[in-house]
């Protein structure tokens, strides 16, 4: 199996997917691979408009994409990819598409059958065993949480320490308590913004310059950088 999860697409003052784009063409190999883009996330623009976003970005890089929604059988169109990309935007949504398409259990074979795998965000979420640590609004009933479980252990993508000043709101970090309370079991990456997980079989490396927070119930939250195990998420 193997994983490119990254926690943002585009960082301030850059360009769209700018900052992993060397990444994504390292993990995608010297190569030139066609992958199938699953733009489900998107819902305030079109899948065409996101399709063109995207291939813009890895023609950059010697890669292409086609987007899912041009396939009549969207289950066919996954079985016969190279690799498979998983756009971010509402994880709400995605899922729903997800679900209504029968893409769950086909795009979780074909990962587990050494298909690369690639997620920003959303996208991201999705790899996990729910969509449960999302960060959006739920605009729409995603027909189950449950998604690819291709992970054991739940991202929460562009992970922030504090809220805006003058806001009284929940903390992120104390949203994910309230998961972990109910949840006890799993652990929860808290992935902050252009940082990376890389997951090849049984081993996993953080991608970036900063930080990623682990938080486990009964279990202080930890700081833990690119030169850090992960492997114990894996288990």
């Amino acid at each position: 199996m193997k994983l490119l999860l990254i926690s943002n697409s585009t960082n301030a003052g850059e360009s769209y997917l700018d900052y992993p784009k060397n990444n994504i063409k390292e993990f995608l190999g010297g190569k030139s691979v066609k992958c199938l883009f699953i733009p489900y996330a998107a819902v305030t623009f079109s899948f065409d408009e996101y399709e063109q976003k995207v291939k813009n970005r890895f023609n950059e890089v010697g890669h292409d994409i086609v987007s899912i929604h041009h396939f009549s059988d969207p289950v066919q169109a996954v079985n016969n990819a190279e690799a498979i990309v998983v756009g971010g935007g509402n994880t709400w949504q995605l899922a729903r598409m997800l679900h209504d398409n029968n893409l769950i259990n086909a795009i979780r074979n074909k990962v587990l059958n050494a298909t690369p795998y690639i997620g920003w965000s959303a996208g991201s979420n999705v790899a996990c065993p729910t969509i449960m640590t999302t960060n959006d609004m739920p605009i729409i009933d995603p027909k189950g949480f449950d998604v690819f479980n291709l992970i054991p252990f739940q991202i929460n993508p562009h992970y922030l320490d504090a809220n805006p000043q003058g806001h009284a709101g929940e903390t992120r970090e104390a949203r994910i308590e309230e998961f972990i309370e109910v949840n006890p079991d799993i652990y929860i990456v808290g992935l902050r913004e252009g940082c990376i997980l890389l997951v090849e079989d049984k081993k996993i490396e953080l991608i970036g310059k900063r930080n990623a927070r682990i938080f486990k119930k009964l279990q202080l939250p930890k700081e833990l950088s690119s030169k850090d195990d992960f492997s114990f998420l894996l288990k």
